[in-house]
């Protein structure tokens, strides 16, 4: 099943394979798109993955959680994002923006040291930074920022958008009980935490209309005390359905949960997987396609879990940073990824740009 093709939305996948969005450290200093960045996609694209997610593009300036990350806050990015998806488009692949908003992720030295914003004033122990409240204005603003970043996107020739709603970012900050503390339209209980991403949607599809595809990235669980619980989860994600939202990739954790996200030392079959539970819980709610991404290494593990219908494609981040021809060299035969789960590559502050540390540049 791994290389059947696959369709989402009015997309058709070559194979079931994702290439899930992982930050680059390939844009410059200004976020614009680089001949690295280009040279780095096209190497994903020959590689032969069914979709590439694109690393998370910043939408707002407020909300800059890493250096050198290609941004789409402005018209000024768009010709370049062009031949970046041109190029993909080029050699036969198919791209897919993340748009994201940092927020209480994001670092003051990143901000012209400002403060972070977030729905609440909770303090991230992992950062150290307590974030500042946004105001009702700010929270408007941010919601048009994402309207104005998918218009760019479709001009950018992009295939589609996710919206990055997992890891603790602004979006999972509205979600999430345990970063959402407020008590007025944006926060209070399970209705009025949704607005935000409900908006967000809202803006962008008066932006782009109804016909292109949306895809969203959340946690199924925040992997954390009193944060979004699988059973919430999959009530946020059928409304989103019922908007229109085409396709879910299930993920987990924030920088607070420390290693849930990307786990190490996946070195048996049985590591492999491990928001498999969550996926098998969403696709028995949903119709629409669901993502599974977490430490899958295995071609057995991966026809496994479409075989028995617990997600209908397979996300992968790590794997690729270190073998971007791994869908190739699967589809010939090779039964295992080399990466080895040691997350040298997610240590991208000491990294000139985000690769595998197992193997010299």
């Amino acid at each position: 099943m791994l290389f059947e093709p696959f369709s989402i939305a009015n997309l058709v996948l070559k194979n079931r394979i994702v290439r899930s969005a992982t930050y680059e450290k390939r844009a410059d200093e200004d976020g614009f798109a680089t001949a690295a960045l280009v040279e780095f996609y096209e190497d994903i694209a020959r590689g032969g993955a069914g979709l590439i997610i694109s690393g998370n593009v910043l939408v707002h300036t407020s909300g800059r959680s890493a250096p050198q990350q290609l941004c789409i806050h402005n018209d000024f990015y768009i010709e370049k994002l062009k031949r970046l998806t041109g190029a993909v488009h080029n050699l036969g692949g198919l791209i897919i923006i993340q748009l994201v908003h940092g927020g209480r992720q994001s670092f003051p030295a990143l901000l012209g040291g400002a403060q972070a914003v977030a729905p609440s004033a909770v303090y991230d122990p992992s950062t150290r930074i307590t974030p500042r409240a946004m105001e009702d204005r700010e929270i408007w603003e941010i919601i048009e920022s994402f309207g104005d970043a998918a218009r760019r996107s479709m001009y950018g020739g992009f295939d589609g958008i996710q919206l990055h709603a997992a890891h603790g970012y602004l979006i999972n900050e509205f979600l999430s009980p345990h970063t959402n503390r407020r008590d007025d339209y944006w926060g209070g209980d399970e209705e009025r935490r949704f607005h935000f991403v409900e908006e967000v949607y809202r803006a962008m599809r008066r932006e782009v209309g109804e016909n292109y595809p949306v895809l969203i990235k959340m946690n199924a669980d925040d992997c954390i005390e009193g944060g979004l619980a699988p059973e919430e989860s999959v009530k946020i994600a059928k409304r989103l359905e019922d908007m229109g939202v085409c396709a879910f990739e299930v993920s987990g954790g924030m920088y607070e949960a420390r290693n849930k996200t990307v786990r190490t030392e996946i070195l048996k079959p049985e590591q492999e997987a491990y928001f498999r539970p969550a996926a098998g819980l969403f696709k028995r709610h949903l119709c629409m396609p669901v993502i599974l991404v977490g430490g899958m290494r295995s071609r057995p593990v991966m026809e496994d879990v479409l075989l028995q219908g617990d997600a209908d494609l397979i996300s992968l981040s790590r794997p690729l940073i270190r073998e971007p021809e791994l869908p190739h060299k699967m589809a010939e035969g090779k039964g295992k990824a080399d990466c080895i789960s040691c997350n040298g590559c997610m240590k991208f502050n000491k990294l000139d740009v985000v690769r595998c540390t197992q193997i010299k540049p």
